[in-house]
C-alpha cells in the first residue's frame, strides 16, 4: 500500500473513531460543526528553535552506539502512555535509554538507528506529529492537541534535536519490511516489539540494553551539572520539610511527602523515586513508602527522597532526624555510629579504588560498632566474614545515581559491582543501622530506631565531591540546622 494512501485510510478510520466516544452528551458531531472546527487557526509553526541543551552530548552518545554495533539497525523506544485506571493514565516518564540518546521525552517516540555504510549509522527520531485539524482529532480525540497540549511539529522537533524527524505512525510498517540484523530495547513498547518479533533475539537484545547501560557509568559535563543541581534542589526540599514538622505532626508523615513533593514539582520534574517519610519504628522498613504513619516528638524521622530535574537526573539523599530536634543518648549513640561508618565510606570514594571498597569500609566500622555495644560476639573478622552485622545493616552501602534512581542496572557485574571507580561515576554512600520494634535480640531500648545517612558522591580526578554536602550529617550540626530553621 503506497504511503499516501495508508495515511489516508488512516486518518479515516480515526476520524470515525473520535466520532463514536462512548457515553458523551453530545456523541454524534454535525457536518457543520465539523467544518466550523476546521478553520479559523492561527499558524503557530515556530522557527529558527534553539537546540535541547546536551544536543552535542546526545550527538556523541550515538556516535558511540553506532561504533558498537556496526551493520546492525538499533530501535529504542521512549514507551507508551500506561494506564492508571479506565481512562486516566500515569503521567508519562520516557524510557532512560530513548532519553539519553536524544534529549526527548514525549510518549510514543521512537528512534531509529539504520546501518549506513558511510557514516556508520542514519539516526531518525519517530514522533507524533501535531495532531490534524482536518480529522478533528486536535479536539475529538483525548489525546488531541485542545485536551492535552499542543506537540512539536516535526520540523520543530528537527530544530530541537539535531536529527531527521519523522511521523511515528510509519514505524511499525516500517520495521515489518526491515532485513538484516535488528536489536531493540524491550519493555517500553509492545507495538514496536511486535513489529520485530521474528528480527529479533532476547539475547542480543539484551547486550544492547547493557551496553546501553554500562555507557551511563561514567557521567559527562551536562549530567554531572544536572546532578548538581537536583542535589541543591532536594537540599531545599528537606529545608521545606524540617520548617513544617510541627504541622506533621499535627497530622501525618504524608505532610512531609507532599510538602518534599511540592519543592520537586516546583523545580523538577517529579520526585526520582518515591519519597521514604517514615518517622519513629517505620524507619526500620527499608522502603517505607505508605507514608500514612504518626509523626511524633521524641522519635526520629528518616527522610529519603530525592528531586528528579526536568532533564530526568536524580538526587538520592537520607537524612534521619530527632522530630523534637534534638537526640536522645540512644538515638545519638546509633547515629553517630551510622555518620562514622558513612565518614569512612565517602573517604574510599576515590578513582582507581575498586567499587566495593567504600561499601566495606562502612560495614567495617558498623561491625566495629555492634561488638563493641555486645549485639555481636567478635572478633571484627569473623563478624564480617559470616555477614553476621547484615541482621540490622540489610542493604549495600550505595549504588550508582543517574538518569535512574539505581543507574546502570544492566551493566555487567564485572564493570559494576566488581569495576573500579573513575572520574564522573556518581554514587550513593548510605550506611545505616536497623532494629526492628520486635527483636529480641537487642535491648529494648534500641528496638524501632532506624537511622540512615546518604548522599551524592561524585568521583573526581584526586578524589570525590560530595554534591549533597549543602545538608549538615554530623549530629550536633543536625541539631544546630534544625534549631535555626524552625525558629
Amino acid at each position: 500500500m503506497a504511503e499516501e494512501e495508508r495515511a489516508e485510510e488512516q486518518t479515516a478510520e480515526q476520524a470515525e473513531a473520535f466520532k463514536q466516544r462512548k457515553n458523551s452528551v453530545a456523541p454524534k458531531v454535525s457536518d457543520e460543526l465539523a467544518e466550523n472546527m476546521k478553520q479559523g487557526w492561527a499558524d503557530t509553526e515556530r522557527a529558527d528553535l534553539p537546540p535541547v541543551p546536551q544536543a552535542e552530548q546526545t550527538a556523541r552518545r550515538r556516535a558511540e552506539l553506532s561504533a558498537r554495533f556496526p551493520g546492525e539497525r538499533l530501535v529504542i523506544p521512549a514507551g507508551r502512555l500506561k494506564t492508571r485506571s479506565n481512562d486516566t493514565d500515569y503521567p508519562f516518564r520516557a524510557a532512560v535509554e530513548y532519553a539519553y540518546l536524544t534529549g526527548n521525552q514525549t510518549e510514543n517516540g521512537v528512534l531509529v538507528m539504520e546501518p549506513d555504510g558511510a557514516s556508520g549509522h542514519r539516526a531518525t527520531l519517530y514522533l507524533l506529529p501535531r495532531s490534524s485539524r482536518e480529522n478533528g482529532e486536535f479536539w475529538l480525540s483525548g489525546q488531541g492537541e485542545l485536551w492535552v497540549g499542543r506537540r512539536e511539529s516535526l520540523a520543530e522537533a528537527a530544530q530541537r534535536y539535531g536529527l531527521p524527524v519523522e511521523d511515528v505512525r510509519t514505524v511499525p510498517d516500517l520495521l515489518k519490511e526491515a532485513t538484516g540484523p535488528v536489536r531493540v530495547v524491550r519493555k517500553h513498547d509492545s507495538v514496536i516489539e511486535a513489529a520485530l518479533t521474528d528480527k529479533v533475539t532476547a539475547e542480543r537484545d539484551e547486550e544492547l540494553r547493557v551496553f546501553l547501560s554500562e555507557m551511563r557509568l561514567v557521567k559527562d559535563e551536562f549530567e554531572i551539572a544536572e546532578l548538581t543541581r537536583a542535589c541543591e534542589s532536594t537540599v531545599r526540599g528537606f529545608e521545606d520539610v524540617v520548617r513544617v514538622l510541627d504541622r506533621a505532626e499535627a497530622t501525618s508523615e504524608r505532610y512531609i511527602e507532599g510538602t518534599f513533593f511540592l519543592r520537586a514539582r516546583v523545580e523538577g520534574n517529579d520526585v526520582g523515586y518515591g519519597s521514604i517519610c517514615a518517622a519513629g519504628p517505620h524507619a526500620t522498613t527499608l522502603h517505607w513508602v505508605r507514608n500514612d504513619g504518626p509523626v511524633r516528638p521524641g522519635d526520629l524521622l528518616l527522610l529519603d527522597a530525592g528531586v528528579e530535574g526536568t532533564e530526568l537526573y536524580t538526587a538520592d539523599v537520607t537524612r534521619t532526624l530527632p522530630i523534637n530536634g534534638r537526640f536522645d543518648a540512644v538515638q545519638r549513640r546509633v547515629y553517630d555510629a551510622v555518620y562514622d561508618a558513612q565518614e569512612a565510606g565517602i573517604a574510599a570514594v576515590r578513582p582507581g579504588a575498586k567499587f566495593r571498597d567504600f561499601h566495606e569500609a562502612a560495614q567495617r566500622v558498623l561491625t566495629e560498632r555492634l561488638v563493641e555495644w555486645g549485639l555481636l560476639e567478635g572478633p571484627v573478622e569473623r563478624v564480617l566474614e559470616l555477614g553476621l552485622q547484615r541482621r540490622w545493616t540489610l542493604h549495600n552501602t550505595g549504588h550508582m545515581l543517574g538518569m535512574d534512581v539505581h543507574d546502570c542496572a544492566a551493566a555487567r557485574r564485572e564493570t559494576y559491582v566488581e569495576g573500579t571507580l573513575e572520574p564522573g561515576m556518581c554514587l550513593t554512600v548510605e550506611p545505616g543501622l536497623y532494629f526492628q520494634p520486635d527483636d529480641l535480640t537487642v535491648p529494648e531500648e534500641y528496638r524501632g530506631i532506624g537511622v540512615r545517612i546518604e548522599d551524592d558522591v561524585l568521583v573526581t580526578e584526586d578524589g570525590n565531591r560530595n554534591l549533597s554536602a549543602g545538608l549538615p550529617r554530623r549530629a550536633d550540626e543536625v541539631e544546630a540546622w534544625m534549631a535555626a530553621l524552625r525558629g
